[in-house]
């Protein structure tokens, strides 16, 4: 449950634009998609398709770590990082499966972006399912253990000499053509009223600069009120 009294404090200390467009950019954020990075590398790769997933709209984020730990580059992925849910599977050498397994008790599809295995073309993809698009580590593609347990496989249109594009270029042609056509649709693909709320009160405190002190000092003056009041 949101504090509604320390939310508006925390308020005070915004300008009625930023409020504005935060919750105007809440009425376009979805889980109907997800993303899941497993194993990447390169740090500016992770980081583009993290911005991705924000213009877009797509919240969440799941990175697996295997081999290799996830980073984001500040200058690439242009605090955007700040406004999405990001998830990190690193415990242990199943990863992948407790990721994957994650996903699907949360009602998603696990599809894989691999030009092979008699992948869908992204033209002919089916939007209205809940989906969780995985992309793998650069050059190698999606492990043995996302083939072996995904519902599907997907791949974008090429007619060149080259078979695969750059993942941060893969994921933006992904999402722009699901989330376009999911908009445009009659699916129910925006957030509940209280995932809007939760994560506006989240930004708000995120936008605040020492925000900790500032909630402290709120509540000791909630607490000197309600001392005053029992004398």
């Amino acid at each position: 449950m949101i504090d509604e009294k320390l939310l508006k404090y925390f308020e005070s200390f915004l300008t009625d634009h930023r409020k504005k467009l935060f919750k105007k950019v809440l009425e376009d954020r979805t889980r109907h998609f997800t993303v899941v990075l497993e194993d990447i590398f390169q740090p500016h790769n992770a980081s583009a398709v993290v911005r991705t997933c924000d213009i877009f709209g797509v919240q969440d984020v799941h990175a697996i770590e295997n081999k290799y730990n996830n980073k984001v580059s500040r200058h690439v992925a242009k605090g955007s990082q700040k406004w999405l849910s990001q998830y990190r599977y690193r415990n242990d050498g199943d990863n992948t499966k407790a990721c994957l397994a994650h996903l699907k008790e949360k009602g998603y599809q696990i599809i894989a972006t691999t030009p092979h295995n008699n992948s869908c073309v992204l033209q002919d993809f089916d939007f209205t399912k809940k989906t969780a698009f995985v992309f793998g580590v650069e050059a190698e593609g999606v492990s043995d253990c996302v083939i072996e347990h995904a519902d599907g496989f997907l791949k974008i249109p090429m007619v060149g000499f080259t078979e695969s594009l750059n993942i941060s270029v893969a994921a933006a042609i992904v999402l722009q053509e699901v989330t376009t056509k999911l908009r445009n649709s009659n699916v129910n693909w925006q957030l509940s009223t209280q995932e809007k709320e939760l994560l506006y009160f989240d930004w708000v405190k995120k936008t605040i600069k020492n925000v900790a002190s500032i909630e402290a000092h709120y509540l000791q003056n909630l607490q000197n009120e309600e001392a005053l009041k029992k004398k």
